[in-house]
Order: structure tokens, then sequence, then C-alpha cells
């Protein structure tokens, strides 16, 4: 018998909810990320830590790189092939994907952040986006419109 899902083919491990007040996102893209077996049953855990997570496109090899994502050790299983924590994870991208990207962060101000990570299909991939920085007058208004969505919820809810 299935088992049902609520999204089916796709499962949310983590997501970075301080990229979306720290920066606009401009465009959004869809990778594939080359991880350990450990990592993988780490990912299926749980255990991923993505706030402080950040991407690079290689200028000379036309590669894209995960920096900062901490998977932690899954301690369960074979210690003989134990990896980083930290350590840099390549992203699977098309070709002409990664030559698009590393023009668009030659700009002034723009950065690749992952959004979130989660199992689509089996596979484990990342959102990235491409995003500009907030300065902190964004935020603040950001901050004031959420709250004045909220009071106008609250007072047709009455």
């Amino acid at each position: 018998m299935a088992k049902t899902d609520a999204a089916p083919g796709r499962k949310v491990i983590a997501t970075n909810r301080r990229a979306f007040h720290d920066y606009h996102v401009l465009e959004k893209y869809e990778a594939g990320i080359k991880l350990t077996g450990g990592e993988v049953k780490s990912l299926r855990a749980g255990h991923c830590v993505i706030a402080d997570a950040h991407a690079t496109v290689d200028k000379k090899r036309s590669l894209a790189w995960l920096m900062n994502l901490q998977i932690p050790e899954w301690n369960r299983g074979n210690q003989i092939e134990v990896h980083e924590p930290k350590r840099k994870r390549a992203l699977l991208l098309h070709k002409n994907e990664i030559l698009k990207l590393r023009q668009k962060l030659q700009e002034q101000g723009l950065t690749l952040v992952p959004l979130s990570i989660y199992f689509k299909n089996g596979f484990a991939k990342v959102e990235l986006g491409v995003c500009k920085g907030k300065k902190l007058y964004d935020k603040r208004q950001a901050l004031k419109e959420k709250q004045a969505k909220r009071e106008i919820a609250r007072r047709v809810k009455r």
C-alpha cells in the first residue's frame, strides 16, 4: 500500500527564513547537491543548518559550490567514512544556468543564497535565490507592512 504525503514527491528539510528578511529575492533556481551517504542519511533525519550558507560560482571551471552548509555527521553508521560538517559541496546545474548565474553575480550587490533544502523524488535539491541585500530601512518597511496586513486580517475576522 502506497504512503500518501501532503506534497507528493517533495519533502522540505530546511528553509532559510533569514534570507527573506535580509535579501530581496530576484530569481530562483533549483539545483541538485552532490552528497556522500552519511550526509544523505543525516539530511533525511532532518539535521541541517542552512542559516550561514551561501553559494559561489567558480569562474575558471564553470562549477557552482555551496559553502558553509552544516550537515552534522551521521553517528549511527559507518565511522570509517566520516564527512566534514561544513565542507563545500558541488551544486549540480546545467552549464548554461551556471553561465547565467556567473553573469548575474558579477553585477554589483547580487549574491547567491540557498533558500531551502528538500528531497524531490528521492534526490536532494537546494533552491537558490539570486538576491540583493536589503538596507535597514527596507527591513523596517517590510516589518511595518507585515504588521499592517496582520491588523487588517484581525479586523476583517471580527
